[in-house]
């Protein structure tokens, strides 16, 4: 019997689910099994059959159903959370980081681009591994980021810098070795699917080698799974590539090996401290990497950069606004459409349609001028998938006041430092194979000077082959010493550790300065310093020197448990007449990554690397955005006629690194660092040589980073790096309801329906923490097994035996502790909410506000969803009202408006904003299928173009090969071009087929205004 059984449902009810509530659709049909009632769902493109206990009635009534304010917020924040096609920036205070605006701007363009792909070549401290991790979190909550791998170069994952910074975001990514990525390979060619294990991971440069690549090593072929077995089955929806300039050498294996990820993935992320050079075939690698799609050759490349000095040029004449700049716009405009890829792609773009257009109008207005500017700069032919943020273009954030207080030796001391130095010229002078040279001497020359107490233990650590990474200079070179070379060595390295060990105890000037450093900043109101060491021995040794001297002291290196980290970190920012509070930190590079301290202003080096990026790094932790000092001290303790003295003296300091942040030179300064090594462990040269050599270098190294500044300034407006505009981009991109207070509201809300008569104390800048009961707890557990939300971290503290939740929406108050949860659009708890309070319905509510921005009275609004369909899906909120007033600042009146004590609006207002909202949406959908199809079949056009092209250089080279094999290769590189092409080409015909507008009201809204 089908489809007239009577039963509590029938055909045409909606129902969803009950094991998994996002599943839902009509019943198609109803019959009887034995004494079971069974029905026929529609959903996920099928018929399903369920049995009445299976699943729930479903309101989809389209009358509208009358809420109050808070819930008509919760409802408008759920739909933004849960629609993985919105316009709105879901990433906003995702990490327990202090966001700079400028940082929202790779991720801002990476989805709105029509292919997720980007290079990020910001300055060193500006923050590229923070734009990746919001780039990550946004995909995350587009459900776009399920399996994501980073590459990046070995000491980070040895030192857990990439891992320690995703924690910040709640991210738990797994550490990859040769034999777990052998496995993960075994495993995907097996399944066809890469291990849910390690979906989330990070893998060193290291492994990509020739075995990685096709399964060869030393010439001979392994069984063992690599990429080329994996052509069709390997597949990411974001792979992270750091320190990108590590491939872009296209022979290596390297770049070969990031290729076959790369092409596996959906989504890339490419990170570069290398400044950009336009002349530069190391920038076209990696944005042909990137993209190949849109740049395909060398030719192209340069093609795509013609217009853009045009495009620069009509963007300074608008910002200039001078006489006569509207003729000069389009002048430059002009120039720009008639190069071979303004022809081919940007003069029917439909910005660049509107541009032309808006530049007839007779009187152009200030606001007008603004976005005629950004409308140019957003024609860059780069700006879509490469973005550069320089430190000096954000601004300084503080003037470094750098001093050098120099100590002397003490004759015991001096006898150990020459007893070093002798043993280093032993070592240089053996030249035994195998012996890594360089680091032995360069490491016993950094700790003798850095703290003659910390030689023995140092000693031991390297004869004992223990000493750790964070101590090493590169990642290069073998430490480990044979059993020969450690006896061959042993007399004079016991002598040295005898004569270290005799003078621990003895007064030690170096140490003294320092306490006197710190005694006279306790005369201050913040008395805090920062005192940075490379050497843990050393850190050790001062550690027992400040108990001592009745310090309250704390240690921050790389063997610091994560979860005793931040609770270091806020007793340092305790107030100093709290007894807890910390009044010295003792840190190595290693232990401060990802930890900011601009409550500091006082920073001692107690010790200087040899790297000045090392030294740019120990800086920035203090030198940042939030700093609340106009200037930070940066005290740098030096002992005369030690070789770091010399370094300091000679090189580093004329570099100018303690004075300013050098800024993109990161490639320079690390040959610098090379260099530095280099003349401080070259024995054959006299003192006066290695000086010489010293100075030579600085000046040598400061001609070059004045000439890539300069050069960069010219090229950098060729790529599209002048303009200001992500600004109001990332303005437009923020919705109030996606904002902290409306997520805490949401929270709150949804926790209170779990907890009847209880109120939840959760607001902005504020920790809420809530015990729950062991029914709460398991149905927060069941909810989110129910609808399958990721939330490992979530899920552990509610299986705790007396589980309290700590809540906040505020950044820094998390960073305090790690037990807080950090609520934000992509939060587990937030999605969950969102779960709770979304509506298929039409909501109606009255609200008030008091506002001087439109005249009092009472006012209907309507909130619609809009959604563009295209080749990206782009979901926005539209507010209609019959008064235009009201229209503009709908969203800023109705996000701060409380509920209202008016009976609904009538039904004749609801049919004049009905037919306002009509004629607006024909029109608007109109035009975006007019603009979108004109440029699909403009991109068509030049991909077409494209194609010939690449196919006539391919058959040039066929026709000139002079071997076989090399034809052979060249047809079978001529066939995949051909069908690269035609895929891509399909791909953009088929999008023009699904162009649309959609709508859905989701609510009437009457706004009574009250004058302030």
């Amino acid at each position: 019997m089908t489809g007239s059984e009577e039963g509590p449902l029938g055909v045409g009810s909606f129902v969803r689910l009950l094991a998994r509530p996002t599943l839902s659709g009509p019943i198609v049909s109803v019959d009887r099994i034995g004494v079971n009632i069974r029905y026929a769902v529609f959903h996920s493109e099928s018929v399903h059959h369920y049995f009445d206990s299976q699943i729930e009635p479903l309101d989809v009534s389209t009358t509208d159903k009358v809420v109050g304010a808070t819930e008509l917020n919760a409802a408008l924040t759920a739909t933004l959370v849960l629609d993985s096609n919105s316009a709105y920036l879901h990433a906003r205070n995702a990490g327990r980081v202090d966001f700079e605006p400028y940082q929202y701007r790779p991720v801002l363009k990476l989805v709105q681009s029509t292919r997720p792909r980007i290079l990020i070549a910001d300055d060193v401290g500006v923050g590229k591994t923070i734009e990746a991790c919001l780039i990550l979190k946004e995909l995350e909550a587009r459900k776009r980021a399920e399996s994501v791998l980073v590459i990046c170069p070995r000491p980070l994952v040895v030192d857990h810098k990439w891992r320690n910074e995703l924690k910040r975001f709640d991210e738990d990514f797994a550490h990859l070795d040769s034999k777990t990525l052998r496995w993960c390979l075994e495993e995907t060619l097996r399944e066809g699917t890469w291990p849910a294990r390690y979906r989330k991971a990070i893998i060193p440069y290291s492994l990509l080698d020739e075995s990685l690549l096709t399964g060869r090593r030393k010439g001979k072929t392994s069984k063992a799974a690599n990429l080329s077995d994996l052509a069709g089955d390997l597949k990411f929806d974001l792979i992270v590539v750091d320190e990108a300039h590590h491939v872009r050498n296209r022979e290596t294996k390297a770049y070969q090996c990031v290729q076959r990820f790369v092409d596996s993935a959906e989504a890339v992320v490419m990170l570069s401290a290398t400044p950009i050079q336009t002349h530069s075939q190391d920038l076209f690698t990696l944005v042909n990497l990137l993209r190949d799609d849109l740049v395909l050759d060398w030719a192209d490349f340069q093609e795509m950069l013609r217009p853009n000095q045009y495009l620069h040029e009509a963007s300074k004449a608008a910002r200039n606004a001078g006489p006569g700049w509207e003729e000069s716009v389009r002048t430059s405009l002009e120039l720009a459409f008639q190069t071979v890829w303004g022809k081919d792609v940007l003069a029917d773009d439909p910005r660049s349609v509107e541009l032309v257009s808006r530049l007839k109008h007779t009187q152009i207005r200030d606001d007008e001028r603004v976005q005629i500017i950004r409308s140019i700069e957003s024609l860059n032919t780069f700006s879509e998938i490469v973005t550069r943020t320089r430190r000096r273009d954000i601004g300084e954030f503080t003037t470094r006041k750098p001093a050098a207080p120099i100590v002397e030796f003490t004759s015991k001391q001096q006898n150990v430092y020459d007893a070093v130095i002798a043993l280093g010229e032993k070592i240089a002078s053996t030249r035994s194979p195998n012996i890594p040279v360089k680091f032995l001497m360069s490491t016993l020359y950094r700790q003798a000077a850095s703290s003659i107490s910390g030689l023995a233990p140092l000693i031991d650590d390297i004869f004992e082959n223990r000493l750790r990474i964070s101590e090493m200079l590169t990642e290069d070179e073998d430490y480990e010493l044979t059993a020969e070379q450690i006896q061959s060595l042993r007399a004079e390295v016991l002598e040295i550790k005898r004569l270290a060990e005799g003078i621990i105890e003895d007064a030690d000037p170096k140490a003294e300065t320092l306490r006197r450093i710190i005694v006279d900043k306790s005369m201050d109101s913040n008395n805090k310093v920062l005192v940075f060491t490379t050497f843990r021995h050393t850190i050790q040794y001062l550690e027992r020197l400040c108990l001592r001297w009745g310090l309250r002291v704390g240690i921050m290196h790389g063997g610091v448990p994560d979860e005793d980290r931040q609770s270091i970190r806020h007793r340092f920012k305790l107030d100093r007449a709290i007894p807890d509070a910390l009044d010295v930190m003792l840190c190595s590079e290693v232990g401060t990554e990802g930890l900011d301290y601009q409550f500091c202003n006082t920073l001692v080096n107690y010790d200087i690397p040899w790297n000045p990026m090392r030294i740019e790094q120990r800086i920035g932790r203090i030198d940042r955005r939030g700093q609340m000092n106009e200037s930070v001290a940066i005290i740098n303790i030096l002992t005369q006629g030690t070789i770091e003295a010399e370094i300091y003296e000679r090189c580093l300091s004329r570099i100018g690194v303690f004075n300013r942040a050098i800024g993109g030179s990161e490639e320079i300064l690390g040959e610098i660092s090379t260099a530095i090594v280099d003349i401080a462990t070259n024995l054959k040269l006299t003192a006066e040589e290695r000086s010489a050599a010293l100075r030579q270098l600085s000046d040598n190294g400061i001609a070059r980073v004045q000439e890539e500044q300069q050069f960069e300034d010219q090229q950098s407006d060729l790529l599209g790096f002048a303009g200001q505009s992500f600004r109001e981009n990332v303005a437009e991109a923020s919705s109030a309801w996606l904002g902290d207070t409306k997520i805490a509201s949401l929270v709150r809300s949804y926790l209170e329906t779990l907890v009847p008569g209880r109120t939840i104390a959760l607001r902005p800048g504020r920790v809420a923490r809530m015990p729950l009961s062991a029914d709460t707890s398991a149905r927060l557990l069941h909810e989110l097994e129910a609808h399958r939300i990721d939330a490992h971290r979530l899920k552990r503290r509610l299986r705790r035996e007396r589980p309290v939740i700590s809540l906040t929406t505020d950044p820094e108050l998390a960073n305090e502790d790690e037990e807080i949860e950090l609520l934000s659009p992509t939060h587990p708890l937030v999605h969950l909410a969102s779960l709770h309070f979304s509506s298929r319905a039409c909501l109606s509510s009255s609200m008030k506000v008091m506002s001087g921005l439109v005249s009092p009275g009472t006012y209907l609004i309507g909130v619609y969803a809009w959604t563009r369909l295209g080749a990206r899906d782009a979901l926005t909120l539209r507010f209609i009202s019959e008064n235009t007033a009201i229209e503009e600042h709908a969203a800023e009146l109705l996000s701060s408006a409380v509920q209202g004590d008016e009976s609904l609006a009538n039904s004749k207002d609801a049919v004049l904003v009905d037919e306002r909202h009509a004629a607006m949406w024909a029109q608007e959908r109109a035009k975006h299928i007019d603009q979108q199809t004109s440029f699909i079949e403009r991109r068509v056009a030049a991909l077409k173009s494209q194609k010939m092209r690449r196919l006539m250089a391919i058959s040039r080279q066929i026709e000139s090969a002079s071997h076989a094999d090399i034809r052979t290769m060249k047809v079978g590189e001529y066939k995949a071009a051909e069908a690269s092409f035609d895929g891509l080409i399909t791909i953009q015909e088929q999008a023009a087929n699904r162009l649309d507008l959609t709508v859905r009201n989701l609510a009437n809204i009457q706004l009574q205004v009250i004058a302030p």
